[in-house]
């Protein structure tokens, strides 16, 4: 709750949501492939509202307890150093998985919406959605000014009902033309890339936790973005020479998180969709190996930190 109480957490949220939905507004004249490309950078919006949330979410619940003392005065409680930072891991990833169930919603809504050169811009959906978001933020100032309830928690929780009911309606009582005598639907095959992608964030939670135990917002942010840029290349970097048997590599290819490893995109293109639920089993196990690693150093540094 103290994370879903920033007001960053709500912006993110609000942003990312209309972002997506508005990736399927403009008309495209990708010669057939604009639901591809309307769903790919859905995604990739997915992904990057995931990094800064993970990093601000961590940092604001650690590194700045840390600052102010009021992790020492926990501490100063029959509470151990690592079941305090596990517990802040707990909520962070909390946090994160209700951001990413909006920002899924909005995806497969995005997928809905897309059309091709032949298709229009879905009004009707526009404006049910575009209810559902004044609707959540009319309930949060309702309730900050007359019940004196807070007013970033109270409108992301109403947020998350709004759009899950606008999502309702319109996948089952809207019709919308992509293209002459082709109906809308959602692209299911988004779920599963959905869910690799909250792995994804799990992870760079456990990074970011781990870094906010020694440092603040911008070196956190700055260590998370360069695991992220070195992990979307380190196939290219790192894996060809691990398999012709350079030891620096093979190690490096390990430390390094591989985000390719969570994106789908490529995959749905071509058309594979039968083992994408077994390679989800495969990528949680990856994701809990890391992240727990990462957890593990972090509580390593987190032990040894002062906080007097």
């Amino acid at each position: 709750m103290e994370l879903v109480r920033q007001p960053v957490f709500l912006l993110l949220m609000t942003g990312s949501l209309l972002f997506e939905i508005f990736l399927a507004v403009p008309y495209y004249f990708a010669f057939g492939d604009e639901p591809k490309l309307v769903e790919n950078s859905a995604l990739a919006v997915m992904f990057l509202t995931g990094l800064f949330g993970a990093v601000l979410s961590a940092s604001s619940s650690l590194a700045r307890e840390i600052r102010t003392g009021t992790a020492l005065a926990v501490l100063s409680k029959p509470v151990g150093r690592t079941r305090f930072l596990l517990a802040k891991y707990a909520g962070l990833s909390a946090a994160l998985t209700l951001l990413a169930y909006v920002n899924l919603t909005g995806v497969l809504l995005a997928s809905w919406m897309s059309f091709d050169a032949y298709g229009k811009t879905d009004l009707l959906a526009l404006v049910i959605l575009g209810v559902a978001v004044v609707v959540s933020y009319l309930f949060g100032a309702f309730s900050n000014f007359f019940l004196r309830r807070n007013f970033v928690s109270d409108t992301v929780l109403a947020l998350i009902f709004m759009v899950t009911l606008a999502a309702f309606v319109i996948f089952q009582f809207t019709i919308q033309k992509v293209t002459a005598g082709v109906m809308a639907q959602v692209d299911w095959r988004l779920l599963p890339a959905g869910i690799l992608i909250l792995f994804a964030l799990w992870m760079l939670a456990a990074l970011a936790t781990a870094c906010s135990t020694r440092m603040d917002v911008i070196p956190t942010l700055a260590i998370c973005t360069a695991f992220f840029l070195l992990g979307l290349m380190s196939d290219y970097f790192f894996g060809r020479r691990a398999e012709s048997g350079s030891w620096w590599a093979s190690t490096l290819y390990t430390l390094v998180p591989n985000w390719q490893i969570f994106w789908l995109a490529d995959a749905l293109e071509t058309g594979r969709s039968t083992f994408q639920w077994e390679y989800v089993g495969k990528a949680f196990v990856y994701m809990a190996g890391y992240a727990g690693a990462a957890l593990a150093v972090g509580a390593a540094l987190f032990e040894e930190r002062e906080l007097s």
